[in-house]
Parts: structure tokens; sequence; C-alpha cells
């Protein structure tokens, strides 16, 4: 199965195989894509805040950490499943890549 849009095709590595052999890689990559994206939308929204001066010092820092950390998980599981970085920015067709380059 493909996440090709129809009229454009993809590139491989924009594809989403979900072949019996790789399933396991192709979910985890989908997976990580929603994390991925979900983590820089919070971030965004966390640096939003900061600059409004709507946290306190300790939120802050709270925040800096967590998103810290769930960076290098998601690092951690891509290296795991062999990815990398690029592979999660998945290509929407006419829509351009899901995540900012």
């Amino acid at each position: 199965m493909s996440a090709g849009v129809a009229g454009h095709e993809p590139g491989p590595r924009q594809r989403i195989s979900m072949a019996p052999d790789t399933v396991e890689r192709d979910l985890a990559r989908l997976v990580l894509t929603v994390v991925e994206l979900l983590r820089q939308l919070v971030e965004r929204q966390a640096l939003r805040r900061v600059d409004e001066g709507g946290l306190t010092e300790a939120e802050e820092e709270r925040v800096g950490m967590t998103l810290m950390l769930l960076d290098n998980r998601i690092s951690r599981l891509r290296e795991h499943f062999g990815l990398a970085a690029e592979d999660l920015n998945i290509e929407l067709g006419p829509l351009g890549p899901l995540l900012p380059r």
C-alpha cells in the first residue's frame, strides 16, 4: 500500500509501504511522524508562551526538559528502526511535506 496521491508519485523515501516484511518499521515510521509533528507543535506553543511571559521560570525549565527528553526518545526509536530524521517527513502531494524542512 502506498500513501501517494493520484497524479503525484512520491519518491521512495516519502512513500509509506506496508509490505509484510517491513510492516513493523513502516508502522513505527508513521507513528513517529505523528509524534514528531506533535512535538514540534508543542515546542512552538511553548516558545510562544515563553515569549509572551506566560510561564514561570520553573515551568519553562520543566517544559524545556520534557521537550529535550521527548526529542531524545524519538531519536532513539528512529535509530532502533533504522530511520533517518528526514524519513519522518511524509510528502502530502500538492500540500507539500508534513513537517517544515
